[in-house]
């Protein structure tokens, strides 16, 4: 047997819980993404305060990321869920990092955005997935 899941972590943007899954379910009813990752990333960043929501896509073979694609993405979350589900920013990538069981590590991605060490880092099964995330001109406004 195969199973296939995700995690369902809590994202908190604006003191609004919102479970990942919610994200990722209207994120890959579209053709055009593969697969999605989604995390709050602190903002503004270095600092105590509040997240936002910050959701990563790979894309099928030959598709770019671009305003059109972002703003259908966008739309498309914001009529089938909330504004708040709404991500502030959409952000192209080639690979999604996972555990050995195949498990997609929102925390991972998480800490590398905000800066802060990955622990448990030899439980990925492409840990070089993670440079990806690090230092992206995109997240830094």
């Amino acid at each position: 047997m195969i199973f296939h899941g995700r995690s369902d972590a809590t994202l908190n943007p604006g003191g609004v819980r919102i479970g990942t899954a919610e994200i990722y379910r209207q994120v890959e009813q579209l053709d055009e993404v593969v697969e999605s990752l989604v995390i709050g990333q602190d903002w503004p960043p270095g600092e105590v305060g509040d997240v936002r929501v910050v959701l990563f896509v790979r894309l099928r073979d030959g598709l770019t990321l671009d305003a059109a694609l972002i703003d259908k993405i966008r739309q498309h979350i914001r009529v089938n869920t909330t504004p708040r589900h709404v991500p502030t920013k959409v952000v192209q990538v080639t690979d999604i990092p996972r555990t050995k069981s195949n498990k997609i590590v929102e925390l991972a991605v998480r800490n590398v955005v905000d800066g802060l060490p990955v622990k448990n880092i030899e439980a990925l099964a492409n840990p070089e997935a993670l440079e990806q995330y690090r230092d992206r001109e995109e997240l830094k406004t």
